[in-house]
């Protein structure tokens, strides 16, 4: 990971991207997809995968976003931060809810 995006990364998101990273490979093993041929279909470099896979910050969401696709596991990304899962947003929502409501 590169000295200035690792220092600024919290470090529960990075500890989540290394997951995201090391479940990417696991899928990918598990279709039996080779690193060359992965990274043939992604256009990128097999070093560039090998970040993606180890959870590096600085792989572009584009790449990251094609292997989903290529995995067949993309429908997951347009659930990440769906407002009905946003357990914290809803609390808030809910917390700012008038008590009553008067007529006008």
């Amino acid at each position: 990971m590169p000295q200035l995006l690792s220092s600024s990364l919290p470090l529960p998101a990075a500890r989540a991207l290394r997951r995201l990273g090391h479940d990417l490979a696991l899928a990918r093993r598990k279709r039996r997809i080779s690193t060359a041929d992965m990274a043939s279909r992604l256009f990128v470099s097999r070093d560039t995968l090998w970040r993606l896979e180890k959870g590096d910050p600085s792989v572009s969401m584009g790449t990251l976003a094609t292997a989903l696709f290529i995995l067949q596991l993309h429908d997951r990304l347009s659930h990440l931060a769906a407002p009905g899962s946003d357990e914290l947003g809803l609390n808030l929502e809910e917390e700012r809810l008038p008590q009553r409501i008067r007529r006008a």
